[in-house]
């Protein structure tokens, strides 16, 4: 498996200092409609699950469920047994991820940037990985399963949030049909004319683009651990944090991929312990990942290979290069 390398709230679990959703001080009107969007269990078929419910705030913004992490790994989704490939990544600290391109590094031939742990996110369309990564899991029939963008704008049109929709992209939701519940419900696309089929595909961005901006908020890109205090020269480490430091930028090599120095693994002078690139890691496949026995989606079996970022672009002719 070729997977991205793991952004920060993964590294610093350890020495996190305030967890939860409210880390932030106010966030601004578009970030307010992203929290309320990305924490609106009505957002799959079943009206059963949020973003959130695999990218909690009290662990990191990933899957918050210690047993399923500890076993198969892989969360279950709006339909009951339904289960998808992989783990959550963290939706922390991923908005400063580049529109996914390919360089050379010294001789090193790198892609660098995207969403999602195989990069198939990769912020060409939209200018944002984050933005792109948000509209898949609404649609996926493993994940929150409805089956049209249409839905969704029609569930955040007609919700009750703090801040609604539409004062934020004002006129942006189309004419829908009065059976649209239904027809979403059941799994149906919804019937829209051309152009109200164009004004939703559009309302359909600003919703990735209104969770994005949550997403980079202060609520989920707190900056408060530790480390950062440490890195600020507002407290020492311990010893035993220390040689763990030591450990990390030297006989680990943790460093060589979770950048400390200056440089693409940086955000206004703090590091972000990543430099966004992927590496093959070469672990054995989790055969208590349910997704094996998903035969309607994996017809393999036991025998599909999770190919990470070279699955994706064997598949893709738009990933962008230097």
């Amino acid at each position: 498996m070729t997977a991205q390398r793991v952004f920060r709230s993964a590294l610093l679990s350890g020495l996190v200092a305030v967890a939860g959703a409210a880390l932030g001080g106010d966030l601004t009107s578009q970030q307010q409609l992203g929290k309320s969007i990305f924490f609106d269990d009505n957002l799959a078929i079943n009206n059963n699950q949020a973003c959130a419910a695999c990218h909690g705030p009290a662990a990191g913004w990933t899957g918050p469920d210690s047993t399923i992490n500890a076993g198969g790994a892989a969360y279950e989704g709006s339909i009951n047994g339904r289960f998808g490939g992989r783990k959550p990544p963290s939706s922390a600290y991923a908005t400063p991820s580049p529109i996914l391109h390919f360089q050379m590094d010294d001789d090193d031939e790198l892609f660098v940037g995207g969403n999602f742990w195989d990069g198939r996110a990769t912020g060409e369309r939209l200018g944002s990985p984050a933005a792109e990564q948000a509209q898949g899991p609404f649609l996926n029939p493993l994940e929150q399963a409805l089956p049209d963008s249409a839905c969704v704008v029609y569930r955040v049109c007609t919700a009750s949030y703090p801040v609604s929709f539409e004062s934020v992209y004002p006129d942006s939701c189309p004419a829908f049909p009065a059976d649209t519940d239904a027809l979403c419900a059941e799994g149906s696309t919804v019937p829209l004319s051309p152009a109200d089929r164009a004004k939703s595909n559009e309302a359909y961005d600003s919703i990735a683009f209104a969770i994005a901006a949550f997403e980079g908020s202060p609520e989920s890109n707190a900056y408060t651990s530790k480390f950062d205090a440490y890195q600020a020269g507002k407290v020492a480490l311990t010893q035993q944090e220390k040689l763990g430091l030591n450990m990390f930028n030297g006989k680990g090599k943790c460093a060589a991929c979770h950048v400390l120095g200056q440089g693409r693994g940086k955000k206004d002078g703090v590091p972000l312990l990543t430099d966004f690139t992927f590496d093959n890691l070469g672990v054995p496949r989790n055969l208590e990942n349910p997704f094996y026995l998903q035969t309607e989606f994996n017809p393999t079996g036991y025998a599909w290979v999770d190919m990470g970022l070279g699955g994706f672009l064997v598949t893709s002719p738009d990933v962008v290069y230097e």
